[in-house]
């Protein structure tokens, strides 16, 4: 089964997972995560993909590492851009 997350819902999914977790674990643990963007979605488990960390000790360093690790639709509407004018 496929669950569905927005980015604000993204703590509550990495929350209850076994920390300290490999790379490898981490994909794992969010194959069936699917992360809903402003325009488009993606298997939470490929954003973690691109991840050059091999552990992650606390829902926290996911969490980063998967924010570092977004494409540019996921956040905000398609085409805007942000700190200009």
């Amino acid at each position: 089964m496929v669950t569905r997350i927005k980015l604000n819902e993204l703590d509550d999914a990495l929350a209850d997972l076994p920390y300290p977790m490999t790379h490898g674990d981490a994909v794992s643990e969010l194959d069936g995560y699917v992360l809903q963007y402003a325009d488009g979605e993606e298997p939470l488990g490929d954003v973690v993909e691109r991840s050059d960390e091999d552990v992650f000790d606390d829902p926290s360093m996911l969490d980063a590492e998967i924010r570092n690790n977004l494409p540019t639709e996921a956040v905000g509407e398609p085409g805007q851009s942000e700190g200009e004018g």
